[in-house]
């Protein structure tokens, strides 16, 4: 990769300039280390260094203390010890812990190491006399910001809100009633059939919702709508004030948090209505669906009188 590619996909290549920028300062420690004569493979070094204060440590110790996984640690160990620059003796302490210590070859060279050691620092401080940024601080201050929360973190953030500024939760309107119809017909057919009542409500679903005190949400994804949800009234003699039904979702438009945001705008349109209780009919096989009731505190019925053929769970929610 040259610095053109870098150019153009600017900061968000920063993993990979980075592995370049640590592949060129690995292959020079490699020729550094033949230049002084050291036997010593560049990822060896931190694992070395740690032992040469001459204290027997653990693997786990070694990988705590150079901040490295325990299984890298524990490979880099076996690899140092056939080279002869380690070896593992028993803890007086606990017969069950093996330490690591240096051997006394490792030892010879830990002396040979100085004078490398301190001619590189004095190439490192030469490179940054050169340049406008100290990189050292600098990857201290990334350190920190990494800690504080992480790049994975950050961006599940920032893809998070750009999503939710895509799509839009908006009332019904009738420029939508194919959109409602289609919609609904198109999740249902994938499992079952379109029932009787099914028809009635979704060819017209102002006189069988709108018209009797219900609402109906759209979700628009970049102004096209890709979801719906229905609030509807129940009977006064109904233990329930109001049925959330009719959500469907493109099945194209996934993990955008669609179903999700439509079931939120029928929970908050029914509390501020006055409704006490939310019901709900599904079916167990749509897993994703009644994984979302349940995280929107919805808890199933013990009992069950289903009101149409595909129905085997119902819920209600106390709002």
């Amino acid at each position: 990769m040259g610095m053109d590619f870098f150019e153009r996909t600017g900061k968000m290549a920063i993993g990979s300039r980075l592995r370049v920028l640590t592949e060129t300062l690995t292959r020079d420690a490699a020729g550094i280390y033949g230049l002084y004569g050291i036997d010593m493979k560049p990822k060896w070094f931190p694992v070395f260094y740690s032992l040469t204060d001459e204290r027997p440590k653990s693997v786990t110790a070694i990988a705590r203390e150079v901040g490295q996984s325990h299984p890298s640690v524990s490979t880099i160990v076996k690899e140092m010890i056939k080279a002869g620059l380690i070896e593992a003796v028993d803890d007086r302490a606990d017969r069950r812990c093996t330490l690591i210590t240096l051997t006394e070859y490792g030892k010879s060279i830990s002396q040979e190491l100085i004078a490398q050691l301190r001619d590189v620092e004095r190439a490192v401080e030469q490179i940054s006399s050169e340049c406008d940024n100290d990189l050292w601080s600098a990857i201290a201050d990334w350190e920190k910001a990494l800690s504080r929360k992480s790049i994975l973190e950050r961006v599940k953030e920032i893809k998070d809100g750009r999503e939710h500024s895509e799509v839009e939760i908006v009332e019904y309107q009738p420029i939508y009633r194919k959109a409602f119809y289609e919609l609904n017909r198109k999740w249902i057919e994938m499992y079952w059939a379109l029932e009787p009542h099914d028809i009635e409500v979704l060819e017209n679903p102002e006189r069988h919702i709108l018209e009797k005190g219900g609402h109906i949400f759209v979700a628009l994804y970049n102004g096209f709508p890709v979801g719906v949800c229905a609030l509807c009234p129940l009977p006064p003699e109904a233990p329930y004030d109001f049925e959330l039904a009719k959500l469907a979702v493109n099945n194209s438009i996934r993990r955008k948090g669609i179903g999700r945001r439509l079931c939120d705008a029928v929970i908050d349109k029914a509390r501020a209505l006055g409704g006490e209780v939310l019901f709900l009919e599904s079916n167990t096989r749509l897993k994703p669906a009644i994984a979302l009731y349940r995280k929107l505190g919805f808890k199933e019925l013990p009992e069950y009188h289903p009101a149409y053929a595909r129905g085997d769970i119902q819920m209600e929610l106390s709002l």
